[in-house]
């Protein structure tokens, strides 16, 4: 487990993740990191958008359904 200590950033509060943590998460100075709630209620961190990740999957889908109405539109 990792512990993180609260800290105060320009107006707001914010955390800084350690080298080992960043290393886990693989994650870089730049990136984004979303907070998600879990259904138990707990918190995770986590360097992929859970509903960029839902959203292409549906797209996948359709996509695979539909493979023949895509390609006659694409000519």
């Amino acid at each position: 487990m990792l512990k993180f200590k609260v800290t105060t950033v320009g107006a707001s509060a914010g955390f800084i993740l350690t080298k080992e943590a960043m290393a886990r998460l693989k994650v870089q100075k730049g990136d984004t990191v979303y907070l998600t709630e879990a259904p138990d209620g707990s918190y995770r961190l986590t360097p992929y958008n859970p509903d960029f990740e839902r959203q292409m999957s549906l797209a996948e889908d359709i996509m695979r359904e539909d493979r023949d109405v895509l390609r006659a539109l694409a000519k």
